[in-house]
C-alpha cells in the first residue's frame, strides 16, 4: 500500500473517531469494523493503524485491543511533551502533528494538500535540506528536552527494534526523526520539519527508499538512532549533532551512493 495513502487513511480514521466523539483511552473498533465502515480492505486499515501507533495517536495491547492515547480533537497532541517551557511556550505547541493541524477537521483537504506538497519536493532535495537542518537542530532538543520526550523517543526505537518490514521500520523512523525535532520545543521548527515529513510520504521518497532498503541497513540505521538518542539524553551537544550528522550521511550515501 502505498505510504500517502496509508496515512491519508489514518487521517480519516481519528477525524471519524473525534466525529464519533472518543477521547483519550477510549478503544476503537476492530480492524473488520473499520474495514467494512470505511470501505477499505483490512490490509489497509492494518497499515494506518500502524501509522497511528508509530505517530503516538494510539496503543495496540494485545487481547484487549486498540485504544486513543490522545484527543483525536487535537492534532498537537501527539506522544510528545507540551511541557511550559522551552522557547516556544508561548505559543500552541505543534508536538510532531502530522499534518496542517489547522485542517484536522477537513481530512479530504488535509490529504489532497499532503499529497500535492509531497509531490513537489525530490528527495535529493529532501536529504539536502534535512542534512541542514536536523544536525543544527540538536542543540536546541539538549536544552529543551523533557523526560516524556526521551519516553516517546525510547517508544519509538522499541518500534523500531520490533518493525518486521520495511514498511513498518519507515514508520518508527520517522515517527523517531519527528520525536526528536519536537523535542526543541520550538512550534516553528515543528511546522518546518512537517513539511519534510510530508515530503517523505510521497512516490519518490518512498520508491527510492524501498530500493535501497535491505535488513542490514536497518540494523545500522537503529544503532544510529541509540546512539543519538543517548547523546542527547547526555545532554551532550556535539556528540548528538556529530550522530544525526553522521546518520543522515550514511541514509544520503545509501540512497544515492554518494557522502557529500
Amino acid at each position: 500500500m502505498p505510504a500517502e495513502l496509508s496515512y491519508q487513511l489514518a487521517e480519516v480514521i481519528l477525524a471519524e473517531s473525534a466525529r464519533g466523539g472518543l477521547g483519550p483511552g477510549s478503544r476503537l473498533p476492530t480492524e473488520r469494523r473499520l474495514a467494512a465502515d470505511m470501505g477499505a480492505t483490512r490490509t489497509s486499515i492494518r497499515h494506518a493503524l500502524a501509522v497511528l501507533e508509530a505517530q503516538g495517536h494510539i496503543s495496540r495491547e494485545v487481547g484487549r485491543g486498540t485504544f486513543l492515547r490522545h484527543d483525536p480533537a487535537q492534532r498537537g497532541a501527539t506522544g510528545t511533551g507540551t511541557g511550559s517551557s522551552g522557547p516556544g511556550a508561548a505559543t500552541q505547541d505543534t508536538s510532531a502533528a502530522p499534518a496542517d493541524s489547522s485542517a484536522s477537521d477537513r481530512p479530504g483537504q488535509a490529504a489532497s494538500a499532503a499529497g500535492e506538497a509531497s509531490a513537489s519536493f525530490a528527495p535529493a532535495d529532501v536529504m539536502t535540506i534535512r542534512r541542514l537542518l536536523e544536525p543544527l537542530a540538536m542543540p536546541l532538543v539538549v536544552a529543551w528536552a523533557t523526560a516524556r520526550d526521551f519516553r516517546e523517543m525510547d517508544r519509538c526505537l522499541a518500534g523500531g527494534d520490533r518493525a518486521a518490514s520495511y514498511e513498518e521500520f519507515e514508520n518508527w523512523d520517522l515517527a523517531l526523526h519527528r520525536t526528536i525535532m519536537a523535542a526543541s520545543h520550538s512550534p516553528l521548527l515543528g511546522q518546518l520539519y512537517s513539511v519534510i515529513e510530508t515530503a517523505r510520504h510521497g512516490h519518490s521518497w518512498g520508491d527510492l527508499k524501498r530500493r535501497s532498503a535491505s535488513r542490514e541497513r536497518r540494523e545500522r540505521y537503529q544503532a544510529d538512532h541509540a546512539a543519538l538518542v543517548a547523546a542527547l539524553r547526555a545532554r551532550d551537544s556535539d556528540r548528538a549533532t556529530e550522530a544525526m550528522r553522521t546518520h543522515l550521511s550514511r541514509v544520503n550515501n545509501d540512497l544515492f551512493g554518494e557522502t557529500a
